[in-house]
């Protein structure tokens, strides 16, 4: 008999409770699953997308910086007066039990063009603002990118539990109603032959 389980009526209804359970439970893993990868190829979309404006935005950039270069000569002094980027923000949402982060630019930071008119000209103010939002794209990529690793990975385990309880756990436990219903069954015909034996001989 499969795990030696003693073939008992309690034996059978635990048992029983057991199946019901790991069904229940594959059809949420499976439920969960389909989700998380409904989320992940969205997300993987979404990447793609970011990626092209950022080829565009990083092409655009370099174009008219090359401009401000020839008009102005080198831009040297004038890159130093630009404020290093410290205001990003990271919270998170959960995605069935997944925490996926949220990346977003302070918006104290936004202090407009930071050198003055008369150094420049609008190609290189163009320039700035393109790699500003070079900066703000690449922070929304980087949050996408770390978001579809976080969900591969919960797939990868939910698709591992849902396929323990398929093809282990729930065999195991039909084997189990099986070997204990058929063993019922045969206790069931012995005990009624028997009090058949003992009713004719008691006539």
């Amino acid at each position: 008999m499969s795990n030696q389980i003693a073939p008992t009526k309690g034996n059978l209804m635990a048992t029983k409770k057991s199946y019901d359970l790991s069904k229940l439970g594959f059809e949420l893993l499976d439920r969960k699953r389909n989700i998380l990868v409904r989320e992940m190829m969205a997300l993987i979309e979404r990447a793609k997308e970011i990626q092209d404006k950022i080829d565009v935005t990083y092409k655009k950039a370099f174009t008219t910086l090359k401009k401000a270069h020839i008009a102005l000569g080198v831009c040297e002094e004038l890159a130093q007066s630009v404020p290093e980027q410290t205001g990003l923000n990271v919270t998170f949402r959960s995605v069935m039990g997944v925490e996926i982060p949220i990346v977003q630019f302070n918006e104290q930071e936004e202090t407009g063009i930071p050198f003055g008119l008369y150094n420049s000209n609008s190609d290189l103010d163009k320039a700035y603002s393109c790699f500003r939002e070079v900066s703000r794209l690449t922070a929304g990529l980087a949050e996408v990118e770390t978001s579809v690793y976080l969900l591969a990975n919960a797939i990868k385990k939910t698709q591992k539990r849902a396929n323990a309880l398929k093809n282990i756990m729930i065999p195991k436990f039909e084997a189990q109603i099986k070997t204990i219903t058929e063993a019922l069954e045969e206790k069931e015909r012995e005990e009624f032959s028997r009090l058949k034996v003992i009713k004719n001989q008691s006539k």
